[in-house]
């Protein structure tokens, strides 16, 4: 189904990238299964979020995406602070409208959504048909995700950062301390272990490789969480935090950031980058049996870069 990749450069939004373009289908099937992953997104609609949202309607409805990832701060700037909270609405229910949206939507949490009460997104889960939330990490099995021998593993990173412990009378402080990160890592090296399935993706808010100018690499998940992928034979580790768009390849893991929800920062490339811009937009993901087909979108719609990570 995937096209033999070629390799180009390109110039986007006035910055010079690297990328290797490689055409594969653009609609889903039975054997290859399609999702949109976005990040960093919830501002009323503001920063070309209704815009981005727009043109993942249209991707979801060509693909027939079966799900949509979040992959963490998905309200700003501080969260929501109950089920009930307004942003459900104006960041969330009134802008993803469009038809081919109406699936199920896996949340990662991120820090600023540890900035307000991270349980009111896990009780607004138990009352929405498409907001999926059942714990604060989970594994989602392909044969309940439409996936086929692939399982992703969302993580709840901002525990993880040592940093937030530390700021003095700071909610997310409050929120971080009531949380076993050991008892997680423990958890993600078990769960790794003991999966079958023959393509791994760990998805979470944090990155660990990244040459965004917001964050860059998040040194606790690269110490903690990055051996764990290698170990386990993870394909893929996706994530939000820093605004833009990356592929980085390290010591075979794929490095997605798909922050690019709404607001954007420079970014520039490091050693393994295969792409990276500052442009609002989303990924689409199809697997296959040969691979994983990534491409990046603008809010526009455009097709920014494709590339197939081959199935190890």
């Amino acid at each position: 189904m995937f096209d033999r990749p070629v390799n180009r450069r390109t110039v986007i939004g006035g910055m010079a990238v690297v990328a290797a373009a490689a055409p594969f289908a653009q609609a889903a099937t039975a054997a290859s299964p399609s999702f949109l992953v976005v990040g960093d997104w919830g501002r009323d609609g503001a920063q070309h979020q209704r815009d981005v949202a727009m043109a993942m309607g249209k991707a979801a409805h060509e693909l027939k995406a079966r799900f949509v990832l979040s992959v963490g701060d998905n309200f700003y700037e501080n969260g929501v602070q109950s089920a009930n909270d307004r942003q459900w609405q104006t960041s969330f229910e009134d802008i993803y409208t469009d038809p081919a949206l109406q699936v199920p939507w896996h949340v990662a949490l991120g820090n600023h959504d540890y900035r307000g009460n991270p349980q009111a997104q896990l009780d607004y889960a138990k009352r929405s048909r498409r907001w999926k939330m059942p714990s604060r990490y989970h594994v989602l099995r392909g044969a309940d995700i439409g996936m086929p021998d692939t399982d992703l593993f969302v993580i709840d990173s901002s525990p993880l950062v040592h940093s937030y412990r530390t700021k003095v009378d700071s909610q997310i402080a409050r929120n971080v301390a009531s949380q076993d990160s050991e008892a997680q890592v423990a958890w993600l090296d078990r769960a790794l272990s003991a999966s079958r399935a023959s393509r791994k993706l760990v998805v979470g808010h944090h990155t660990i490789r990244s040459g965004g100018s917001g964050h860059g690499d998040t040194p606790e998940m690269v110490a903690v969480i990055k051996p764990l992928l290698e170990r386990h034979g993870v394909q893929a580790y996706i994530n939000g935090h820093d605004h833009d768009l990356q592929h980085i390849v390290d010591n075979g893991v794929a490095y997605l950031g798909c922050g690019a929800g709404s607001e954007v920062r420079p970014v520039k490339p490091v050693a393994g980058t295969k792409f990276c811009v500052a442009r609002s937009g989303f990924a689409a993901i199809t697997l296959d049996k040969g691979g994983m087909g990534v491409e990046f979108r603008d809010y526009a719609g455009a097709s920014l870069y494709r590339t197939v990570i081959a199935r190890a």
